[in-house]
C-alpha cells in the first residue's frame, strides 16, 4: 500500500483536470447583452391578444403559402388525403420593431410562437385528431417587424375521392386555409405565389404522380355577416400510376376471361366444360372482391368494377350456354323431339350461315355386321325350303309345286308317282310354318334395325345442333371480350400505363 501523502499527490493532478474538463463542457447557451435587453424591451409590455396594426381600422396583411413534401397516403376507402407540408406564414408586427444600431447590431431574433400574437390560420377541411397537425417553431422576427413562420406538419385532409375511372383515375383534393376568427377587414389574406404551391421538393410518391399544386385566394360573403371572409384554397392534382393494376387485376382478368371463351372449343363428351366455367367465374369473383375492398362503400361503380362486371356477366352466360349445349348433345329420339323451328334455325340458317358443314355418317362396322347376318339368314331359309321340297336355292323343280286354295294342302306334280307323296306334303305344311315364323322374325330385326337408324339420326341432328351453338357461342363471346375490353381502356381519360 502506498502511503496516504503519495496518494494524496497523485488525486490533486486528477481533480484539477475533471475541474477543467468540465469547465470546457457547453453550458446552456446565454444570450448577449443586447439581444437579452432588446427581448425584454420587446416582450416585458407585449400583449399576445393584440392585433399588431398601427390603426385598428385598418386590416393586417398575412402572405400565405406551402411547401408541399410528401404525399404519405390516400385513402380511398375513408376518402383521406394525408400529406407532409410546410405551412409558410409572413405578416408584420409594428410591436415588434427595434433600431439594430441601438442594440448592438442585432438584426433578427427567434421567439416561440406563444409569446407573441400569432394568426389563428388553420384548415377547414382537417380531418386530423387535434384539428391542428402543426409543429410550433420559433418565429423569426426582424428589426423592420417582419415576422416569418414556417411550422411543418403532417396534415389529414378529407378529399372526396371520385373512383369513376379507377384505375386510371386523377384527384383533385382542396385544402382549404383561412383564419378561424378574423373576418376579411380584420385579416387579410393574400396567396405568396401566383402559381400555388411550392414542390420544388416534393418526394416522388410510388402510387400516384404530383400533377401540381395550384392555389386561389376567394373571398366569401356569407348571409349572417356583412363582412367577407377570405381563405387560400390548394388544390393538389394527382394522377394515379396504373402499372401495379394493369398487370394485377386487368391482365389477369383478360387472360381468365379468354380461358371462358377457349372453353366452348372442347368437345362436350370431354366433361370439362362447365367445370372449366365454374372456375373462371370463381376467379372473378375473388378479382372483384379485391377491388371492392379498396374502394369506398359508394354506389358509384368504377371502370374497372364495370369491366369485371361485363366479363363476369359474359362468364355466367358462358356457364348457362354450355348446359345448353350439353343438353343438346345428350338428347335422343326417346325422350326429345326436335321441333321445326329448332330444326330449320340449327340445321340449315345457322350452319349456312357460320359456314359450317355436316361430317358424313359413315356406316359403322356393327351394322354392316347385323346387315350381313340378316342375308345369312335369309339365304338359310331359302335353302332350308330348297331342301323340303328337294329343289334349288331358286325355287326351280322340274315338278311344280302347287297349293290348292280350297284345302289349303300343297300339291306336288313331277314325273314320278307313289307312296311318298302323302310325306311329302307333311313335310311341305311343317316347312311353310317354320318358314313364316323366321319371315315374321326377320321383318321385326328388320324394323328394329330400322328405328335404332332412324333414333341413331335424331340423336345425330341434336349433336350437330350442339356443335352450331357452340360455334355460334365462341364466336359470340370472343367478340364481347375484345370489344369490351377494347372499350374500357379508350373510355379512361388516359391509358398511359406507368
Amino acid at each position: 500500500m502506498s502511503p496516504p501523502g503519495r496518494r494524496r499527490y497523485y488525486i490533486w493532478p486528477v481533480r484539477i483536470a475533471l475541474l477543467v474538463v468540465c469547465l470546457s463542457l457547453p453550458h446552456e447557451s446565454h444570450q448577449g447583452p443586447h439581444e437579452k435587453r432588446l427581448l425584454h424591451q420587446l416582450l416585458d409590455h407585449y400583449n399576445v391578444l393584440e392585433r399588431p396594426v398601427a390603426n385598428e381600422s385598418d386590416p393586417l396583411q398575412l402572405s400565405f403559402g406551402l411547401t408541399l413534401m410528401q404525399i404519405i397516403d390516400v385513402d380511398e376507402k375513408n376518402q383521406l388525403l394525408i400529406t407532409n407540408i410546410w405551412l409558410k406564414l409572413e405578416w408584420n408586427d409594428v410591436n415588434l420593431r427595434w433600431n439594430s444600431s441601438e442594440y448592438g447590431g442585432v438584426k433578427d431574433l427567434r421567439i416561440p410562437p406563444h409569446r407573441i400574437w400569432k394568426p389563428d390560420v388553420l384548415m377547414y377541411n382537417s380531418a386530423d385528431e387535434g384539428f391542428d397537425g402543426t409543429y410550433p417553431t420559433n418565429v423569426v422576427v426582424r428589426n423592420n417587424g417582419s415576422c416569418l413562420y414556417i411550422p411543418p406538419g403532417i396534415f389529414k385532409s378529407t378529399c372526396k375521392i371520385d373512383i369513376t375511372w379507377f384505375p386510371f383515375d386523377d384527384q383533385r383534393c382542396e385544402m382549404k386555409f383561412g383564419s378561424w376568427t378574423y373576418d376579411g377587414f380584420q385579416l387579410d389574406l393574400q396567396l405568396q405565389d401566383d402559381g400555388g404551391g411550392d414542390i420544388s421538393s416534393f418526394i416522388t410518391n410510388g402510387e400516384w404522380d404530383l400533377l401540381g399544386v395550384p392555389g386561389k385566394r376567394n373571398e366569401i360573403y356569407y348571409n349572417c355577416c356583412p363582412e367577407p371572409y377570405i381563405d387560400i384554397t390548394f388544390t393538389i392534382i394527382i394522377r394515379r400510376r396504373t402499372l401495379y393494376y394493369f398487370f394485377n387485376l386487368i391482365v389477369p382478368c383478360v387472360l381468365i376471361a379468354s380461358m371462358a371463351v377457349l372453353g366452348f372449343t372442347l368437345p362436350p363428351d370431354s366433361g370439362e366444360k362447365l367445370s372449366l366455367d365454374v372456375t373462371v367465374l370463381l376467379s372473378l369473383t375473388f378479382f372483384l372482391n379485391m377491388v371492392a375492398e379498396t374502394m369506398p362503400p359508394t354506389s358509384e361503380r368504377p371502370l374497372i368494377g364495370t369491366y369485371f362486371n361485363c366479363i363476369m356477366f359474359m362468364v355466367a352466360s358462358s356457364v348457362v350456354s354450355t348446359i345448353l349445349i350439353l343438353n343438346y348433345h345428350h338428347r335422343n329420339a326417346d325422350t326429345h323431339e326436335m321441333s321445326t323451328w329448332v330444326r330449320l334455325i340449327f340445321l340449315h340458317w345457322m350452319p349456312c350461315l357460320l359456314r359450317m358443314s355436316r361430317p358424313s355418317v359413315e356406316p359403322e362396322p356393327r351394322k354392316t355386321l347385323q346387315l350381313r347376318e340378316l342375308e345369312l339368314k335369309e339365304r338359310s331359309s331359302k335353302s332350308l325350303l330348297a331342301n323340303v321340297l328337294d329343289i334349288d336355292d331358286d325355287f326351280r323343280h322340274t315338278g311344280t309345286l302347287q297349293s290348292s286354295s280350297t284345302t289349303g294342302f300343297l300339291r306336288v306334280s313331277g314325273g314320278g308317282g307313289g307312296h311318298d307323296e302323302p310325306q311329302i306334303v307333311h313335310n311341305c305344311i311343317g316347312s311353310h310354318r317354320e318358314l313364316s315364323l323366321i319371315l315374321k322374325e326377320i321383318r321385326v330385326i328388320t324394323e328394329k334395325y330400322r328405328k335404332e337408324d332412324e333414333a341413331a339420326e335424331v340423336t345425330n341432328d341434336w349433336k350437330f345442333a350442339a356443335m352450331v351453338v357452340d360455334r355460334l357461342c365462341l364466336i359470340i363471346f370472343t367478340l364481347f371480350t375484345i370489344i369490351a375490353t377494347i372499350a374500357v381502356l379508350f373510355s379512361a381519360p388516359h391509358i398511359i400505363v406507368t
